[in-house]
């Protein structure tokens, strides 16, 4: 574990959490945060780690897994509310933030703390081509298939997938690697600046956006919980070792697994009226618990 990164990162999120009670910022703080992530930290952390990526077999764990682990944690939810009886706007909410884990805002910081930071470009393949093209078609179906809105044709999903930078980003970094092609010192020095900044601005970011409210639905709660922290990189933890996957990826695809609600789908489920506070406790609660059970699963994997 590297301890300096673990300290920033939780530095961070208590001063992300503490300036938002404290009202220190402007409430679109958060927003504009991970418009610039989004936008710049993560293209350039994806431009500077992939050309380093040399492929091999054992990578596709990385692809595989999240898409695999979609379908076993829809699965577990439309089994639990059919048992339990659960309304239509929390199964809708289940649907969006158990199956979507939050990968790169928390996803990533927690490798570096963890793994160190040669993880995190493994980090990048489950996060771009599992949970974004996960969230970007199975979670904009599900948000239109609960809230009432018109169902998004492929055309308009592929336009938003194409269109999005860090995606952008993935496809010049893989032909960067491809090429072989080297980068000017001066280039690499300014991606690793502004890629260095993705830690420290998600985690403030995230402590200001993190809402620790108990919902109604404590039942709902618990089972979302369950599934997502314990269940699922579990159920991860079995396929790598099935599949007998490298080392270092294996440990990426099961630390990925365990990631809380991405903050996103909660966000999308709380706008459509989806159970908000189930939504947000999902997420706020899912952070918090989260850092301790990856590192729990971390320790586990050795």
């Amino acid at each position: 574990m590297n301890l300096s990164s673990l300290v920033l990162l939780l530095t961070m999120l208590g001063l992300g959490y503490g300036c938002a009670r404290g009202k220190a910022l402007p409430d679109n703080a958060a927003d504009t945060l991970n418009r610039f992530v989004i936008y710049v930290s993560l293209p350039a952390l994806v431009l500077q780690l992939l050309p380093k990526l040399r492929w091999e077999p054992g990578l596709y764990v990385l692809v595989l897994t999240p898409w695999l682990l979609l379908a076993v944690g829809a699965g577990c939810v439309l089994l639990a509310a059919r048992w339990f009886g659960w309304s239509r706007q929390v199964l809708g909410a289940l649907l969006l933030c158990v199956p979507l884990g939050n990968t790169s805002f928390l996803g990533f910081p927690l490798l570096t703390a963890l793994l160190g930071p040669q993880s995190v470009r493994f980090g990048v393949l489950y996060d771009q081509l599992g949970s974004f093209l996960i969230v970007s078609t199975y979670g904009l179906y599900v948000l239109a298939r609960f809230s009432g809105e018109a169902v998004p044709s492929a055309a308009s999903v592929a336009r938003r997938v194409l269109r999005f930078p860090p995606f952008m980003a993935l496809c010049a970094g893989l032909l960067v690697a491809w090429t072989g092609w080297q980068y000017p010192p001066a280039l690499s020095a300014l991606l690793s600046r502004v890629g260095d900044t993705l830690v420290p601005l998600a985690m403030f970011a995230v402590g200001l956006k993190l809402q620790l409210r108990p919902p109604k639905q404590y039942a709902a709660l618990a089972f979302g919980l369950g599934v997502k922290l314990v269940a699922l990189p579990l159920c991860a933890l079995g396929l790598v070792r099935a599949l007998g996957a490298a080392a270092l990826p294996a440990k990426v695809a099961v630390l990925e697994a365990g990631m809380p609600a991405m903050i996103t789908a909660g966000a999308l489920a709380m706008l459509a009226g989806l159970a908000p506070e189930l939504s947000a406790a999902l997420v706020g609660y899912g952070i918090v618990l989260s850092l301790v059970t990856v590192s729990a699963w971390a320790r586990l994997l050795g």
